[in-house]
C-alpha cells in the first residue's frame, strides 16, 4: 500500500503545532490588507493574527483569496515526485471555489503522475469543522487504513459535523451581502448577535440570534446547563488547547463542530450542546460515539 499524504489548506485553522504533529500538509489561502497581500500560514510568519485583527477593529478593510489551481500543483508537485500518493481535504465549496481548483489541479496533475493516486474531497467544512474533519481523518490513516478508505470516510462523516459560532459585530457580515445595512444598524444598536450554521451543501445560514454575547453564547451550545442527550449517549465539552486550535484572537466567537454519525448538519441544535462559559475561545464539541467513547 502506497504512502500517502492528507493535505488540507488554511481555512481549517490548525495552528502550527498541530499540524506537525498531525504531519499533513495545509496550503495557505491569501488575504488582502492595506494594499498588500498576505499568505495565511498556520504559523502566522507573514502577519501576527492580534495585528490583523486589531486592523479589522481600527477599520481597516480585508479581502479574501482562495487557492488556484497553480498553487496546488506547486503543493502538491512535491509530494508526488517523492512517490506519494495525496487526499486533499478542501474548504467547503459553498463558501469558496477552492475545492473547484482542487479538482482541476488532480485532473491536471494525474496525467502527469500517472502512478500515483490523487483524490479531493468537498469537506462542505470550515473553520475547526474543517479541522476536526482533518484531525479525525489523519486518526483513520494512522489505523492504517489505505487512502480510499480515508476517503470514504472523510465523504460519509463529512455531514455529520456540526457547526454553529455566533460574531460580535455584524459590520463584517454586512460587507460580505449576508445582511442588509439596515439591520447592520439596527442590530447593532440593539446589541444583536446572529448564530450561524453551515448547512448541509456548506453554505453560511442565520439560525437564530440573541441579543448581548452573553445570551447569543448561552443560544450557540445551549441554555439549560445539561449536556445533550440522545438515545443515553451524551455530547462532550472539549476546549481546543490540542484538537483543533483555533488562530483568532480568544474572542470567544469562534465556530464550534458537534460531531455524532447519527445526526447530520441540520438535526444538530443548540439543545444538543454542553454549556460554554463567556470568554472561553471557540468550542469543539466532539459527541463520545464520534471517538469510540472516549472524549478527545
Amino acid at each position: 500500500m502506497s504512502e500517502f499524504v492528507l493535505m488540507t489548506d488554511s481555512s481549517a485553522d490548525l495552528n502550527q503545532e498541530m499540524v506537525q504533529e498531525l504531519g499533513v500538509t495545509v496550503l495557505p489561502l491569501s488575504f488582502t490588507i492595506q494594499g498588500r497581500t498576505y499568505h495565511d500560514y498556520p504559523d502566522c510568519r507573514e502577519m501576527n493574527l492580534a495585528l490583523f485583527y486589531d486592523m479589522l477593529r481600527a477599520g481597516e478593510l480585508a479581502t479574501t483569496s482562495a487557492l488556484n489551481v497553480a498553487e496546488y500543483t506547486q503543493g502538491m508537485e512535491p509530494i508526488l515526485q517523492a512517490g506519494k500518493d495525496i487526499l486533499i481535504l478542501a474548504f467547503s465549496s459553498g463558501l469558496s471555489s477552492t475545492y473547484q481548483a482542487s479538482v482541476l489541479a488532480a485532473e491536471e496533475l494525474r496525467g502527469k503522475y500517472p502512478d500515483r493516486k490523487i483524490y479531493t474531497v468537498d469537506t462542505l467544512c470550515a473553520s475547526m469543522g474543517q479541522g476536526l474533519l482533518v484531525y479525525l481523518a489523519v486518526q483513520e490513516q494512522r489505523k492504517g487504513r489505505s487512502i480510499e478508505e480515508v476517503r470514504d470516510w472523510a465523504e460519509s462523516t463529512k455531514l455529520n459535523l456540526c457547526h454553529q459560532f455566533t460574531v460580535d459585530d455584524l459590520h463584517f457580515l454586512k460587507r460580505g451581502g449576508r445582511i442588509s445595512a439596515t439591520t447592520a444598524v439596527v442590530g447593532s444598536m440593539l446589541q444583536i448577535k446572529p448564530v450561524l450554521h453551515v448547512d448541509n451543501e456548506g453554505h453560511l445560514i442565520n439560525i437564530g440570534k440573541a441579543r448581548g454575547r452573553q445570551a447569543s453564547l448561552k443560544a450557540l451550545v445551549g441554555q439549560d446547563g445539561e449536556d445533550g442527550d440522545r438515545g443515553g449517549q451524551k455530547d462532550g465539552l472539549y476546549q481546543p488547547r490540542g484538537l483543533p486550535q483555533g488562530r483568532g484572537d480568544g474572542g470567544g466567537y469562534g465556530a464550534g463542530a458537534l460531531w455524532d454519525p447519527g445526526y447530520p448538519h441540520q438535526l444538530c441544535g443548540a439543545g444538543d450542546r454542553s454549556p460554554l462559559g463567556a470568554g472561553d475561545p471557540g468550542p469543539v464539541l466532539p459527541g463520545d460515539r464520534a471517538v469510540s467513547g472516549k472524549i478527545i
